[in-house]
Order: structure tokens, then sequence, then C-alpha cells
């Protein structure tokens, strides 16, 4: 039965979201738009599979079409990266990292990884962390001028002398420095493990500069910029396997059994398809539109008078800085664009005087908007929306005292609610969308 009928009160949650996407713009870096064979692959009666194990030593039967389509993903994963092993069962991104530090570390030595605030992932770490808990974290900064201070790093390293170095970031703006941290790992022992989730499309879409030849290990989730479903992949590189024979089968041992039962069959086919796609060479052309798009973007909101981190970008991504007029406001604005159908998200900046649940900046990423074929213009139009928006609410402060923010919480989104100039850039936001409809949805 068709889940119209089934079960209408999801199928209108699904309609509603499909909307929602249809009708708005999303900026949000770690989202993008996927293909309609990624949809159907996501899809697909592989749902009904149980897998555990690998190809050709499955814990069940009838796993020999199952043992294909891993072999494939696996295989296109190689070809993309460059590497000669690829682990394509991790569920998502977080359960990738933790595999990292079971394969290379023991509970307790010190592991380094970029500082939250600065734009640092948490499973790098963070105190709040599994990886901060059941290892010594040593986290490092970027300088004032927003660049990751390799100078620290280097001395950290040397002070501390870390099982485990990762390079990677959820909220860095500029090209990763993968060269010098291996340097830097080399002088003192340790693994480097590049997390590439948010850029991995930028790598194989030649837009960023790959990690293959200076990391151990590479993890990455299979959306964001790669336009694949919700997974990872955890890869070992010649480099890796110099240093350590055995690191790629400590990977998948620590992938399964050691944190995981049977993969998603489903979600592996996606990955599969999403790869594939990502081998055309229109792939490329993508990537590079998605970099220039930011660059665009960001160059349009300085125009309007924004402040970003590190003033500009490499990637796809721009850190608006909103401490100009006042501390803790990322949220204020997020919530004024979700009114007008433009989807941001609230984010730390560097030396953060706020608090991560009431950030002083808003992350913002051209992946989807690219993806629905938006070209420099349209970010130029999004930017002079985004500077309108923020208009309305720039009288808007975060109170210090806790107990006042409530209230003013509830006139925020009165005034949002009561914007008629809001209401006009709905309007316009969702004319926009018309002209540049969603691939796989319409």
């Amino acid at each position: 039965m068709a889940l119209a009928h089934q079960d209408p009160d999801v199928y209108d949650l699904i309609e509603r979201e499909r909307a929602r996407q249809r009708d708005g713009i999303e900026l949000v870096p770690s989202e993008n738009h996927v293909s309609r064979a990624v949809l159907e692959a996501t899809g697909s009666v592989l749902i009904d599979k149980y897998s555990e194990g690998y190809p050709g030593r499955r814990y069940y039967g009838g796993n020999e079409i199952v043992d294909e389509v891993e072999n494939l993903a696996r295989h296109r994963a190689r070809v993309l990266f460059g590497v000669p092993h690829a682990n394509v069962q991790p569920y998502s991104g977080s359960p990738a990292n933790l595999a990292v530090y079971l394969a290379t570390c023991e509970p307790g030595e010190a592991v380094m990884g970029l500082n939250l605030p600065d734009g640092g992932h948490l499973t790098h770490g963070w105190k709040v962390s599994a990886t901060g808990i059941y290892y010594r974290s040593v986290p490092y900064h970027v300088r004032p001028d927003g660049y990751i201070d390799l100078d620290e790093v280097r001395r950290l390293a040397r002070e501390h002398r870390p099982r485990l170095i990762w390079c990677g970031a959820t909220a860095y703006v500029r090209e990763l420095p993968f060269a010098q941290f291996a340097e830097i790992a080399d002088e003192v022992g340790a693994y480097v493990a590049a997390d590439v989730a948010h850029i991995a499309g930028l790598i194989v879409g030649g837009a960023h500069p790959s990690p293959t030849s200076h990391a151990h290990i590479i993890t990455t989730t299979t959306h964001k910029t790669l336009r694949g479903p919700r997974g990872a992949m955890i890869l070992v590189t010649d480099r890796g396997l110099t240093k350590n024979p055995g690191l790629a089968e400590k990977i998948d041992r620590a992938v399964f059994p050691g944190l995981q039962g049977g993969p998603h069959d489903h979600t592996t086919a996606a990955i599969a398809v999403a790869l594939g796609e990502a081998m055309q060479p229109e792939f490329r052309t993508y990537a590079a539109q998605v970099v220039a798009n930011a660059k665009a973007l960001g160059a349009a909101l300085m125009g309007r008078g924004f402040r970003l981190v590190t003033g500009g970008t490499d990637n796809h991504m721009v850190v608006v800085d909103l401490t100009p007029d006042g501390i803790g406001r990322g949220g204020f604005l997020q919530e004024a664009l979700d009114a007008v159908g433009i989807t941001v998200n609230k984010n730390t900046i560097p030396g953060e005087p706020s608090s991560a649940f009431y950030p002083s900046g808003i992350r913002l990423g051209t992946p989807a908007a690219t993806t629905r074929g938006m070209r420099e213009p349209e970010m130029a139009q999004l930017a002079g929306w985004i500077a309108q928006v923020h208009d309305e609410v720039r009288a808007f402060q975060l109170p210090a005292e806790r107990e006042a923010r409530s209230q003013v919480l509830r006139q925020l989104r009165e005034v949002i609610a009561q914007s008629a100039g809001l209401a006009a850039i709905r309007d316009d936001v969702r004319a926009l969308c018309r002209r540049f409809p969603v691939p796989g949805i319409g």
C-alpha cells in the first residue's frame, strides 16, 4: 500500500518537508540535494537485507548481490581518492571518526584536534564528546586572523606527543594545510587523520587540495559536497599502510565488530551511485562553481558591510561575524532568515564571546544552491536579502541576564511574524526557487 494511504500522517510530514526544500534555499554548508538516482537507491529493496561482515565474509546467507554492491562502492571510493583501501560501512561521520580512535589509540592517550569554537568538530576531542572523555584531548586553535595556528600545533605536538592528530574542521573556510600537519605528525610519530567531511566533493572535483599523499587516514561523510546519502567512509592511504601495514585491517575491525553490526545496504548502494556521479566530468564543473559561488557570496556580503571570519573563503562556506552589532545574535538572524525561506545555521566564531547556544555568527554554504543551478548573480541577490533581513532584526540584543532572554525572543518572533518587509522577501525567495527547481523532487 502506498505511503499516502498507509500512513497519511507521515506522508503529510514528508510532503511538507518536500515543499520546504522546494520553496526555500538551503545555505547550511553541510546540506545538499541528492539526485533522483540516489533517492531511488536509498529507497530500494536493499533496505530488507542483513549483511554483517565484509564481502566474501558474511555471517548471513544471500549476500552475493550485496557483496557486489559494496565492492562497487569501495572500488569507486578508491579510484576517486587514489587510495588502496576504503571502508564504506560507517553509519555516519561520528562513528567513522570513533573507529579511527579505536584503530589507532588506547584510552587515555593524547589526541589533537581543532578547538570546537574555532571551527573544529565534536569528535576531534571536544570535552563533551566520548572522544574527549576517553582520550586526553589537546586542542589547537586558530590565530587572530582565523587561520590555523601551525606554530601552536607544532609546539603542542612536541609537548604532548599525541598518538593521533586530526586535520579537519566543520567551520573552517580556508584550505586545510595537510602537508604541514603531516610534517608535524611525522616529527612526533603520530597518525594524521584528515576529516574532509565538508570538502570531500571539492577534493574529488579538483576544487581543493587532496590529503591523500599526506594523511595516513581520511574520513568523510557521503552527503554534504559529495551529494550522496547520509553515510560515511574511512580511507587508508599508501602512506598509512607504510606506517602500519595492518592499518586497513585495524580500521575494518574497528567498524565491524568494534562499533557496528550489519551495514545499511541501501545506503551503501546510494553511496556507490553518488560516487559514480562524482566520477563524471560535470562534477568537476559543479565543484568549481560551489567555490566560485561561495567567494561571490562572501564578497557580496562584505560589500553589504558584513564581517567575515578570515575575510573570505577558499571552499564552500563563509562564516559571518555578527559581533559589530552585538554578541550572541546568530540565532536571531537564523530565525529571521528561516521566515523568508533562507536556511542557515547559527555558529560560533573564533574567540566566541557568548556561547554555543547563543553564538555570535552564522555559517553559510553554497553546495545546495549550486546543485539547483544558481551562480554568482543569485549569490549577490541572496546577500542582498540577508542584509535586508538583518536590518529588520538588527535592534535586538542578547541580554546578559538569562531570565530576560525569553522575553526578547518573544518580541523578536512577533516582529518577524508581523514584518511586511520579510513577507515581501519571502515572496521573492519563492520566485527565485521556481526558476531553480530542486533535482530529484522538482
